[in-house]
């Protein structure tokens, strides 16, 4: 299988730097994979999780938005915030679920009310697939 060069950095440091045979991505206008010969894309994230495919080698990421360019046969990851899958404060985050679930109160209908929804749907998920997997 043909790879291409990923990329992934956040604000901190750089997570990885390596090919890759595929990348599954957590894209706002839905979840999309790239593979080498992927046609050029620009593409906004949302709190989700990256995995990295090398062979047999699966490498997975939370990431909590950023953005992701696929040119030149290189993906190119920009995350807002992501660390490793093995180095996720699963019992912090579900913590900070609570405390958004409790604060939905306090927000007024309308726009606001509908992006922190939104938002604690992403950050759930996330949780739903972590949990699941860790039980295993």
């Amino acid at each position: 299988m043909a790879t291409f060069q990923l990329s992934l950095v956040s604000p901190e440091r750089l997570l990885f730097a390596g090919q890759a045979d595929q990348v599954d991505l957590p894209g706002v206008e839905g979840d999309f994979g790239v593979l080498a010969g992927h046609a050029p894309v620009v593409a906004t994230l949302r709190p989700g999780i990256v995995t990295a495919i090398a062979g047999s080698v699966r490498d997975s990421f939370v990431v909590l938005g950023g953005l992701a360019e696929f040119s030149r046969g290189e993906l190119t990851i920009l995350a807002e915030s992501a660390v490793t899958v093995d180095d996720f404060d699963l019992a912090g985050f579900k913590a900070t679920i609570e405390e958004m679930q409790e604060g939905l109160a306090s927000k007024s209908a309308g726009d606001e009310l509908d992006r922190a929804v939104a938002l604690l749907d992403h950050y759930k998920s996330i949780h739903t697939s972590l949990a699941t997997t860790a039980a295993f």
